[in-house]
């Protein structure tokens, strides 16, 4: 395998609550420098994880798709393997990667909560960790599981939004349930309570995503299909971004048409809601654009009928042509089977001042894709608080080739120190990004 990496890296293990292996790795330079960045726009937009490396910034707009199977839809499952001895995480020059924890279990969503905790979503399990007290060096010195006996939880927002929350509401893929909290409490101090008793479930896309609207009046909810594309009864109140009060009643549609909104977050200052989406497959390798946008109340972005705009899905044809005109536009359209999964603003000081108020998306991977692409983390470019609909690889180096990868970016948070910290259920990990500049890294081992 390819490796960039140019610096040392140093190894301290650290003293594991609960069996989980806190392993502190640091990496110095993730790429070489002086390397040039490709700017691939079009067509040429369409890469593949060979091709992909920190600084290449893309442009795909509409009027780049190609036609419906134009190429093969590909069934490639990715085959998860462990890490190869010269892997590493590779980030711009001036950045290093710590590895913080190895050992979890099926590492989701993760968020920060007000006082700077860390709080993770173990999905598969069914619990929820509290991570805390890593220094800049990348030392964890907290893990704790919070609450357990959850299904499939996915979602995590504190309310009210602030510096004081009373709670800590989880999204079960069939609920949403609170737990009173307050600010460092690394057990919960009560037992659930069920605040929307029933979210449609089962079929595909199990992942129920929770935000606040920044005055608290409203929750959110992200609800993915159940289907690749179908239009029956099934689909009731799915592919949708629901709304309700934050005592779970007022259910309605805030947006549709959403195949899966796996991430959902509100925009600092702005107010605005944004989604992370996977679109649908099976169009061919290059069909249908994942996308990254703003999402506005009443807004329909084409699913299952439409795509991106007035792009009518073959499988419905003459279907709705009503609907045609009204179709919304995503902001930020992303190589075709990556799979976003979650997304932040970056409010930090840590990072040069050019990365303030940017979006971070992490891109899982897919099975419906011949040449892999996904498999990292992007930065998406919002100046004044609005998409240009270019993004960047910002964090690569997880896939081994066609066949293999070793990790798979899932959750994504700025912690108190404004570093950047993402989950990889690939590899079971928790890493950090963090801004050194012309610095060498030191061995906080020691």
């Amino acid at each position: 395998m390819k490796n960039k990496f140019l610096g040392t890296v140093r190894l301290g293990l650290l003293i594991a609550p609960l069996g989980i292996g806190l392993v502190f790795l640091t990496a110095t330079w993730a790429q070489k420098p002086g390397g040039s960045a490709k700017v691939l726009r079009g067509q040429g937009a369409f890469n593949d994880w060979g091709k992909e490396e920190p600084g290449n910034r893309y442009l795909i707009k509409p009027a780049d798709l190609p036609k419906p199977y134009a190429s093969e839809s590909s069934t490639s499952p990715p085959r998860i393997v462990s890490r190869p001895a010269d892997a590493w995480p590779q980030a711009p020059e001036g950045f290093k990667v710590d590895l913080l924890a190895t050992g979890l279990e099926n590492p989701r969503a993760i968020v920060t909560a007000p006082n700077g905790d860390l709080f993770l979503a173990e999905s598969a399990p069914g619990r929820i960790r509290v991570v805390r007290g890593f220094t800049s060096e990348g030392k964890l010195q907290t893990n704790e599981v919070f609450a357990t006996g959850l299904n499939m939880p996915y979602g995590i927002a504190f309310y009210p939004p602030g510096p004081n929350p009373q709670y800590v509401y989880i999204g079960n893929t069939n609920s949403v349930v609170r737990f009173p909290y307050q600010n460092g409490d690394l057990k919960a101090r009560g037992p659930a309570a069920t605040v929307v008793p029933s979210i449609p479930s089962g079929g595909n896309h199990w992942t129920r995503s929770l935000a606040f609207s920044n005055d608290g009046k409203k929750m959110y909810v992200a609800v993915g299909s159940r289907t690749n594309v179908a239009d029956d009864e099934g689909e009731a109140n799915r592919a949708d971004v629901l709304e309700f009060n934050p005592d779970g009643s007022g259910q309605r549609i805030y947006a549709s048409g959403i195949r899966n909104p796996s991430g959902l977050t509100v925009q600092p200052g702005t107010g605005q809601l944004w989604v992370a989406v996977n679109e649908r497959d099976a169009l061919g390798d290059d069909l249908v654009p994942d996308y990254v946008t703003h999402i506005v109340d009443g807004g329909f972005y084409g699913w299952p009928w439409y795509y991106i705009g007035p792009n009518q899905d073959p499988r419905f044809a003459g279907k709705h042509p009503e609907l045609k005109e009204q179709v919304l536009v995503p902001d930020v359209l992303l190589q075709s089977h990556s799979a976003p999964l979650a997304l932040t603003f970056y409010e930090g000081e840590q990072f040069p001042s050019e990365y303030r108020g940017d979006v971070f998306a992490t891109s899982h991977g897919s099975w419906n894709r011949f040449r892999r692409t996904g498999y990292k983390v992007v930065r998406i470019f919002t100046p004044n608080g609005k998409a240009t609909g270019e993004y960047e690889d910002f964090v690569t180096g997880f896939v081994v080739d066609d066949a293999r990868v070793w990790g798979r970016p899932v959750g994504v948070t700025v912690a108190s120190d404004g570093s950047l910290v993402f989950t990889d259920d690939g590899s079971n990990s928790i890493w950090r990004v963090s801004y050194v500049g012309n610095k060498r890294a030191t061995d906080s081992s020691k």
